[in-house]
């Protein structure tokens, strides 16, 4: 596609650095920078007749006579750009000040300033990229762990869009065979066959029912895992959340209901981010505030991804007391841990019977033991590990959402098979399931999806 406005924008991040980046992209791109680049050489350069693509050349910016920086250009000729268009970066000194007069110049002399997203729409739009590819470019600038990283990266190589596209491919072709029967309804000839059709809905089902199951483990990986410490008041739940983070994070106090609100505080284990949240003693109160922190407490339960059920420890002398916990906490559903905390009061033959329990630990939150293998256990949560990285993690819920209307057409197109029903209403629903799935690579799409998606992105993406 041609686009007529020609785009720049500071392409790094804001503020002050050691060096920064801008871009140009449109069919404008070269004389516009022409304008305002001299080759250090001869004082003279044009990039439009003598620039080679993927080359980088140096030179100074000016403006008039003055001489605004010195900066290395580097030139990329369409179709062989991030965006596909011609397309201009220059690297310049990190000032704030020479960024702004760049971007100025580049403007002054026939640039448009870019919108959010507006390099990356473009290059989505030339066909360098599909919409899920894009919309990873955004994920892989937010990521800030290593599993993030990696789940974005894979988006972004397309190994996910592959998979969609033959499952998309395979439900057109027996589409059309449909379609084609609907053409010669009069003359009673089945084109599609029926037994093969199912099998290969059911094989679709299969696929986008996985990829659809991955997204809780994906969502959470991309918001942070969220790791909810409960339990009654003066457990220790502050002191184990200010040991792990090592801050004192949240008040600490030998008066019960001391914490009456949620506290939040992120750390990585192992190339994951955890997101702890510290909440409210569980307990009856007519205390107003602390009532409604233990609401709270109860909210943050039923969504955690992992519950941190902390008890007192120096209280129990029979193993009976321990397995109320383990009831007390699995009720929320919710995969859990009971971690029987001040665990260096109790006594030793208690001890040695809890540590074979699965999932109970014994700790100390004030004297810093067993936390190295409790980080080891919550780690065990998130199932990140080979098999699982070999698979297809959709952490987009606009990717989840589609999945499932296209799992749910195919199931009404099953549905249809068994109960003999009109071929209309079969068809109708085939089509309904490679409309959603080509929702997600951006085979289909609208200006609505697209500028919802784009705009979260940065200027200069």
């Amino acid at each position: 596609m041609i686009f007529d406005r020609t785009i720049a924008a500071i392409a790094s991040s804001p503020g002050i650095g050691a060096i920064a980046t801008l871009r140009v992209s449109g069919k404008n791109s070269f004389q516009i920078c022409d304008r305002i680049f001299k080759h250090i050489k001869n004082n003279s350069f044009s990039i439009i007749n003598n620039a080679v693509s993927h080359k980088s050349y140096f030179g100074n910016i000016i403006d008039g006579a003055d001489i605004i920086d010195e900066v290395l250009i580097t030139v990329f000729k369409n179709p062989y750009s991030f965006t596909g268009e011609d397309t201009v970066e220059i690297s310049c000194h990190g000032s704030v000040y020479i960024q702004q007069r760049i971007l100025e110049l580049l403007i002054e002399h026939g640039a448009d300033m870019a919108k959010p997203g507006e390099f990356t729409q473009r290059a989505f739009l030339n066909g360098k990229m599909d919409l899920s590819q894009a919309e990873a470019v955004a994920d892989l600038i937010q990521s800030e762990s290593n599993i993030q990283h990696k789940i974005a990266i894979k988006q972004l190589k397309g190994g996910f869009t592959s998979k969609l596209k033959t499952l998309r491919t395979e439900l057109v072709n027996f589409s059309s065979l449909l379609e084609l029967e609907l053409d010669f309804s009069e003359e009673d000839v089945e084109f599609a066959n029926r037994i093969q059709l199912v099998e290969l809905i059911k094989k679709v089902q299969a696929d986008i029912i996985s990829m659809s199951q991955s997204f809780k483990l994906g969502n959470a990986i991309k918001k942070g895992i969220s790791t909810v410490i409960a339990g009654e008041p003066n457990v220790g739940k502050s002191t184990l959340l200010n040991t792990l983070v090592n801050e004192d994070r949240a008040i600490v106090s030998e008066i019960a209901g001391t914490t009456r609100d949620i506290i939040e505080e992120t750390i990585n284990i192992e190339g994951v981010i955890f997101r702890f949240i510290d909440t409210a003693g569980l307990r009856e109160t007519t205390d107003v505030i602390e009532k409604i922190g233990v609401e709270k407490s109860y909210e943050k339960i039923t969504t955690a991804t992992i519950l941190l059920y902390v008890c007192d420890g120096s209280l129990f002398d029979r193993i009976d007391q321990v397995e109320t916990q383990i009831a007390e906490a699995s009720q929320y559903n919710v995969p859990f841990l009971v971690l029987i905390n001040k665990s260096d009061l109790m006594i030793d033959e208690l001890k040695s019977h809890i540590s074979n329990i699965e999932n109970c630990l014994l700790i100390s939150a004030k004297n810093q033991i067993g936390l190295e293998q409790l980080r080891q256990k919550i780690f065990a949560f998130v199932s990140y590990d080979q098999e699982t990285q070999s698979q297809f993690i959709v952490s987009n819920a606009r990717h989840f959402e589609s999945l499932n209307k296209a799992n749910d057409s195919l199931k009404q197109v099953l549905t249809g098979i068994e109960n003999q029903l009109s071929l209309d209403l079969i068809a109708l629903e085939l089509r309904n399931a490679i409309i959603a799935i080509g929702e997600i690579t951006g085979e289909v799409s609208n200006d609505e999806i697209l500028g919802n998606i784009f705009s979260k992105f940065c200027i200069g993406k």
